[in-house]
């Protein structure tokens, strides 16, 4: 009985955190928004991969020794894609805002089964197939306006930032099966900070100087929404299902909304609420059915 008490106040802990980490990442946008008013999208990203990639490689020095060239190997492929999604996500964000691009970010959740059904053959299913109907019908509400439909350039770029996500996660689910998941995210955050920073160096001019607003927005991606979100996240998905994390970090979509419109003081009409509302319910119902996890996690979290 004692056991079960402590068992499930493990669990409120974790779902606690988790809940923090999917704060820390909507604030993520805000934080990107701020630091492009004084810093070049691939500067941004060059900080922060090659510090989280600098800090991780010190606290997990140990493993390093054990790499391997398949871990390299994997490491890359998904590294590649991390470097597309942020790539766009963040020369996207210039041109459109901060709390349109937190819900069009979070499209990658739907977009993962029908990539699954491209590479397994497996049909996604009806739940899918509503949540996308129900993404579409999000996406064409929040970029309407009085003047018809407003795809910008930002939006597109983020839309193509989710399709890059989405492959990064079923890269990580391929590979993380018999990989060391750290050394994999030290492999990807290298190459995802040396491949910025070969872009930055070749098409953008070098900082002249960082202001205050920028300089804390870097440091809160490089310390908050990478290195603690990443830490917390591990730690806390050993006491509840992924499926159950998965639906708590959703909220990263409304977090990012709430937080542009109470610090960037951005606009939303009610249309645009609409299309949140039904991106933010295509997320759950894709979320909701996931079944990669076995009853084999829920007695590995029922014995911690």
């Amino acid at each position: 009985m004692g056991n079960n008490k402590i068992n499930k106040r493990k669990g409120l802990y974790a779902d606690l955190s988790l809940i923090i980490v999917a704060f820390i990442w909507g604030g993520g946008f805000v934080a990107v928004k701020n630091a492009l008013d004084n810093v070049k999208p691939f500067y941004i990203l060059s900080i922060r991969f090659l510090l989280s990639f600098i800090f991780l490689s010190i606290v997990f020095y140990k493993r390093i020794k054990n790499i391997t060239k398949e871990d390299i190997k994997a490491g890359f492929i998904i590294g590649v894609y991390l470097f597309f999604g942020f790539a766009t996500q963040t020369v996207g964000l210039q041109y459109t805002t901060a709390g349109k691009q937190s819900f069009l970010t979070g499209t990658y959740v739907v977009i993962v089964p029908f990539l699954y059904w491209i590479v397994s053959k497996k049909s996604p299913g009806i739940q899918s197939m509503i949540a996308a109907f129900l993404t579409l019908s999000g996406i064409g509400l929040l970029t309407i306006n009085s003047n018809g439909f407003d795809l910008n350039i930002g939006d597109i770029l983020t839309l193509l930032c989710a399709l890059f996500f989405a492959a990064q996660i079923l890269a990580i689910g391929h590979y993380a099966q018999d990989r060391d998941p750290i050394l994999l995210s030290i492999i990807q955050m290298g190459f995802a900070g040396f491949a910025s920073l070969i872009l930055a160096v070749i098409f953008e001019p070098f900082p002249n100087g960082i202001n205050s607003s920028s300089f804390f927005a870097i440091f809160y991606l490089v310390i908050f929404s990478t290195l603690l979100a990443f830490l917390v996240q591990n730690v806390a998905q050993k006491y509840t299902l992924s499926t159950h994390a998965a639906i708590i970090l959703s909220l990263e979509s409304v977090f990012g909304s709430i937080l542009s419109v109470i610090i960037l003081k951005e606009r939303f009409t009610f249309t645009m609420v609409l299309g949140c509302l039904f991106i933010f319910l295509a997320i759950l119902l894709t979320e909701a059915k996931f079944d990669f996890i076995k009853k084999s996690e829920e007695r590995k979290i029922e014995n911690n």
